[in-house]
């Protein structure tokens, strides 16, 4: 029993790590180095580059006994993180989406908080944005009072900061899993009450203005 539960952390370790290190990299890079949106991206996708070659390299050597580094670097890793970026950058599927309108607004929002969202729906297929951008006549429309610092708003870098995602009908745990997610990566989430019950997930507080 024992050896199971070992052989199954292990197996999720070596899973988890290459999109830990995505993410976390990217904030870290974009919160604390002062790194833009897309170069903060990029220092994401570098070390994960870095993790996918060393797994590669492993498979390589175990199963052919030769190291092909350069080959597998160039022709299996850097296309697998290249591509997994931009379809997580680029693509939200619309059963991910509340509406049409959402699904068009998720290029606006910052590339980091995008990365993240489209991680998070490969493992939660069923989570669902509820909201991305905003607009001052969205909260007369809402019946909610204008607020002029949400992160909703497109900011300065021409980008929103926040997401919504959909909590009604979910249970507990897995909002509370969702919650946990964004904030190990060091985002920032707020469970509250608006038009509707839902989870508000926005980039850190800058230590560095860029």
């Amino acid at each position: 029993m024992i050896q199971v539960v070992l052989w199954l952390a292990k197996s999720t370790f070596i899973v988890v790590l290459p999109f830990a290190v995505l993410l976390r990299t990217a904030v870290l890079a974009w919160r604390d180095g002062g790194f833009a949106a897309w170069e903060a991206v990029l220092a994401g996708a570098a070390l994960t580059l870095l993790v996918v070659t060393g797994y590669a390299v492993w498979a390589s050597i175990k199963f052919t006994g030769r190291l092909h580094l350069r080959r597998i670097a160039t022709w299996i890793a850097m296309p697998l993180v290249v591509f997994y970026c931009g379809f997580a950058a680029l693509h939200l599927s619309q059963t991910n989406a509340k509406s049409d309108s959402v699904r068009r607004q998720y290029r606006s929002l910052h590339p980091v908080l995008r990365l993240a969202v489209g991680t998070l729906v490969l493992a939660d297929p069923d989570a669902l944005v509820t909201d991305v951008g905003r607009v001052t006549d969205d909260y007369d429309r809402l019946g909610l009072p204008p607020r002029h610092d949400s992160r909703h708003f497109l900011q300065a870098d021409g980008y929103v900061h926040a997401v919504d995602f959909r909590t009604r009908g979910r249970s507990r745990l897995r909002n509370g899993l969702v919650r946990g997610y964004f904030r190990l990566l060091g985002f920032r989430t707020l469970r509250h009450v608006g038009t509707a019950d839902h989870l508000h997930v926005s980039l850190p507080q800058r230590a560095i203005s860029h």
